[in-house]
């Protein structure tokens, strides 16, 4: 999540939130916070609205974004400590577990849907190649059936 986000959840502004992560830099590792490069920003500006008319002194942050993790998320309740940053850390940690779960169900069934595609793909080959040879039988030369006369025995011992 970015931080303007969340200080929009934790009803606190976006300069305070940071300086509250600037001075605990310690508990934000890298895998539970970093900042955005310029790069990043762009593409995801680019991607999604996120600044509206009216919002802000400009149409671009001064400084750089920082993305939290659901980890660095759970730090920010011990860094900000109202009573609405607890309420609110405690609502994101539950959107995470729905998320997650939702995300493993998911998962479980496309391997479902993957396993019944194969079993039905060498089902229907089977079937496919059945009506092919149905169809189209197999061309083999047949031994000709019925009398045989001075001429078919003629062309035979020629061969």
């Amino acid at each position: 999540m970015l931080d303007f986000d969340l200080a929009t959840l934790y009803e606190v502004e976006t300069r305070a939130l940071k300086q509250a992560v600037k001075r605990n830099i310690e508990r934000f590792p890298s895998d539970f916070m970093f900042e955005l490069t310029k790069e990043e920003w762009k593409l995801l500006t680019s991607q999604i609205v996120i600044f509206e008319k009216g919002q802000g002194k400009g149409k671009y942050p001064k400084y750089l974004p920082f993305a939290f993790t659901e980890q660095g998320v759970s730090m920010l309740s011990t860094v900000l400590r109202s009573k609405t940053a607890i309420q609110v850390n405690i609502a994101i940690m539950r959107a995470f577990v729905v998320m997650r779960q939702y995300y493993m169900n998911y998962k479980e069934l496309k391997l479902q849907i993957e396993k019944l595609e194969k079993e039905m793909n060498l089902k229907f080959k089977d079937i496919y190649e059945a009506l092919k040879y149905l169809l189209e039988p197999p061309r083999t030369p047949r031994k000709q059936i019925g009398y045989k006369t001075p001429d078919s025995l003629q062309g035979r011992n020629d061969e």
